[in-house]
């Protein structure tokens, strides 16, 4: 099936029981099993079936069987928020001595994860610059290798090709947080990628109102990370966000064609305003990632980045002025967000550590909605015409 089909028809159909079209929400935390045998079969990995909620509910269940097919996926795992994505896949697959390689910069709750949380446990993170730097000198004591395709929040792209022959010249295991692109627009694992993660809070449920975290990849991997993250750290999400997840996926191929349109005319309008210094955004021409991605995935997103010279005073003063778009963090909702990370997202980050990864007092983040694009360049413009 196309991909927009997948997202009607796949891990669904109607429920056995009732012929209801959508899932059921299974609100219950513990399951009946009917025999002590039975009981002892399932505990002990035996025989299928629910037992507690914390390991398994069918309406989770049922996300993941849709999410499995989407990204092409062995298997697939829903948990409570992307950082419990990010924190069971490290935990369940490095141990203490191991090495973490990452690309700066990523989102600033992995990055504070990575330096204050899983250091702690006695596993190293090595930082590389970009994917150039990574393919030449990756360490070959690495264990796992995390990318963005596109950098979170200076959209500078990495070539999943790239880090994917670093990482199998030592065999390192590879992780791409998709979460900017969605696999409507990019399906690592079918480029050969080990394990994909996204905070499904954003593009995939779409409508700003439940927080959760994804993970797909290899069986053999992801029984690991499913072990820890649900028994161990305990980081299940509930069947009614489950179920909110898999209403918004049915429309993401919809919203993603919206959110790219409105980018593109935006981005487009925000290279000719004088007071903008500079647009981060791989759609344009002269973006030195834009012949990567136009080559390898055929899509740019939805996220804007600009400079405004003048520092937090200047970008506050041009956030203050926005009507339509929203200051909020979080990206990927029907509505335009505006943010200034060095303040808000990466601000856990030390002042070295975010000049580094180049999220600046200058840079505004704007994740473009499905609002008119006229309107929201209306908008963009009487803020920077105020300044």
């Amino acid at each position: 099936m196309h991909f927009k089909t997948q997202l009607i028809h796949s891990g669904a159909g109607p429920d056995r029981e009732t012929g209801a079209l959508n899932t059921p929400i299974y609100l219950s935390s513990t399951f009946g099993y009917g025999s002590a045998e039975t009981g002892r079969a399932r505990f002990g990995g035996e025989q299928e079936g629910y037992i507690y909620s914390r390991m398994a509910n069918p309406t989770v269940s049922a996300l993941e069987r849709q999410l499995a097919s989407l990204e092409g996926a062995d298997e697939a795992l829903v948990l409570a928020s992307g950082m419990a994505g990010v924190s069971s896949v490290f935990y369940a697959l490095a141990s203490a001595g191991d090495e973490v390689a990452v690309i700066d910069p990523v989102y600033g709750g992995t990055a504070a994860f990575l330096q204050q949380t899983l250091s702690r446990a006695g596993i190293k993170v090595r930082r590389y610059r970009d994917d150039g730097h990574l393919l030449a000198d990756l360490d070959p004591a690495t264990r796992l290798v995390l990318f963005e395709p596109l950098t979170n929040p200076d959209l500078k792209v990495n070539d999943h090709r790239k880090i994917k022959a670093a990482a199998d010249r030592v065999g390192a295991i590879t992780v791409c947080d998709n979460t900017f692109l969605s696999p409507y627009l990019f399906k690592p694992l079918t480029a050969g990628i080990d394990i994909v993660l996204h905070s499904g809070t954003k593009y995939l449920s779409g409508h700003g109102d439940i927080i959760a975290g994804v993970v797909a990849g290899r069986r053999e991997l992801m029984q690991p990370i499913r072990t820890l993250g649900l028994k161990h750290l305990g980081a299940a999400i509930g069947p009614q966000e489950a179920y909110l997840l898999q209403r918004g996926l049915r429309t993401l191929a919809l919203r993603m064609d919206a959110h790219l349109a409105g980018a593109a005319r935006v981005a487009e309008f925000l290279t000719a305003h004088p007071r903008v210094h500079r647009v981060l955004y791989p759609g344009l021409h002269g973006h030195p990632g834009h012949s990567v991605l136009a080559e390898s995935i055929g899509a740019f997103g939805a996220m804007i980045s600009i400079e405004l010279n003048g520092g937090f005073d200047t970008a506050s003063r041009f956030l203050d002025k926005l009507a339509l778009f929203t200051q909020a963090v979080s990206l990927g909702d029907l509505e335009s967000l505006a943010c200034h990370p060095a303040s808000t997202t990466h601000a856990a980050m030390d002042a070295d550590s975010r000049a580094n990864a180049g999220v600046t007092d200058d840079l505004v983040r704007l994740s473009i909605g499905v609002e008119d694009p006229a309107d929201l360049i209306a908008d963009l413009q009487q803020a920077l015409d105020s300044l």
